[in-house]
Formats: structure tokens, C-alpha cells, sequence
């Protein structure tokens, strides 16, 4: 039964990527972008690479699970990774994506991010933690379900819209620079954003935890 600390948990796993795995990721995607042309239409569009890049991405997965278990003991396997590519005056505004239905399966746990590119300024990743109690549905778990019954769980609030306003509620902001070679995983229920990118480049790949 999943516990609601792993929807709220964070984990690094340094070293996720060798640096020649990490050029080789880089390397598929900037050929795929090469031969497709992709601009994405704003900052939150993804694209998917290619199998080959999947297959790195998902191999590193595989290696890390140990340590990711550690927070998120119910983890069993990740979804497809996405590319996401942030030029300056590029930002992703503050959103929890909460857990759709938690009765699908599978379970929506957690978020991975993994940075194959940092801005030279700006385009820092964050996570917004609060008591406020607004952030939280009505919604609860029954019987039978993943979670235990009476479960609680946060409102989906996107970027533009929903029934909080994040910008207005009492919160705590922690900035995040991982070490180049880094992954993060947050939990389903955190509310994250992206800073303003002012010089250079982010490039992130992307992908649900799943249990």
C-alpha cells in the first residue's frame, strides 16, 4: 500500500549518467533535432527521443533503483522520458501535478528530471513546500485502492490555471543546481517550476516514476 510521504518525497542520484552515456544521449537528440527541424511551441512542450536514447535513459533507471526505493519504496518502472529545451526569457511557472485518477494503474509516484544541459544563468529548477491547506482536494482515498483509505490528495493546478493560486499562498522555495551527471526525483504532489532562463541553454529529459 503507498504511502503519501512518497508523493512528497525528494531524491538525488548523483552520478545517474556516465559522462560517455550522457554524450551519447546528447548526441541522439541533438541528431534527431537536426533531422526533425523541432522548436517546441513553449517552454512545457516535449518531445520524445529516439529508442536509443530510451534505452540509456532506462538502463541508468534500472541501476539507480536502489536508491530510489529508499524514498519512494513503491517505485516500479518509469514511463517514456521526454526532451524539453529552454531558450532565455523561457520559464515553466509553478504547477503540482497531483495524481490524476489513484485508482489507475499504474500510479503516478513521482517526476524524474534529468539536466543534460544548465543556463549559464537562470533556468534553476525549484520546489515550492507549504502547510496551506487550500492546496488540498476534498478528495480520499477508499478501500481496496493503492493508498490507505482516507488518503488525501493535492488539486492539479497547471501553469495557468486551476483552483489555487500558488502565487498567493504562504510557501517555502527551495532552489535546485544538481551537480552535471544528476537526477531528481520529487514527489507527484510537490508543487515545481522552473526559473526564468537569462543566458544559455536548459535542456531536460523527463519522465514519471511509477508504482
Amino acid at each position: 500500500m503507498i504511502n503519501t510521504s512518497e508523493t512528497l518525497a525528494v531524491q538525488t542520484i548523483e552520478n545517474f549518467l556516465t559522462p560517455e552515456e550522457t554524450m551519447q544521449v546528447t548526441k541522439i537528440v541533438d541528431d534527431q533535432l537536426a533531422a526533425t527541424g523541432w522548436v517546441p511551441a513553449r517552454p512545457a512542450e516535449g518531445l520524445t527521443p529516439p529508442e536509443a536514447a530510451q534505452e540509456i535513459l532506462d538502463g541508468a533507471i534500472e541501476r539507480a533503483m536502489p536508491v530510489i526505493r529508499r524514498a519512494f519504496p513503491s517505485a516500479a518502472s518509469v514511463a517514456p522520458w521526454l526532451y524539453h529545451d529552454l531558450k532565455p526569457g523561457d520559464r515553466i511557472r509553478s504547477h503540482v501535478h497531483g495524481m490524476g485518477d489513484p485508482d489507475a494503474r499504474p500510479v503516478l509516484l513521482a517526476r524524474v528530471v534529468f539536466n543534460l544541459q544548465d543556463a549559464e544563468e537562470g533556468g534553476e529548477f525549484y520546489l515550492d513546500t507549504s502547510a496551506c491547506e487550500e492546496l488540498w482536494s476534498d478528495r480520499r482515498a477508499g478501500p481496496g485502492g493503492a493508498f490507505a483509505p482516507g488518503t488525501r490528495f493535492v488539486h492539479e493546478v497547471t501553469a495557468r490555471s486551476g483552483p489555487v493560486d500558488l502565487g498567493a499562498i504562504d510557501s517555502t522555495r527551495w532552489v535546485c543546481r544538481p551537480p552535471a551527471g544528476t537526477t531528481l526525483v520529487y514527489g507527484a504532489q510537490l508543487i515545481h517550476g522552473v526559473m526564468p532562463v537569462t543566458v544559455g541553454r536548459v535542456r531536460k529529459l523527463i519522465t514519471d516514476l511509477c508504482a
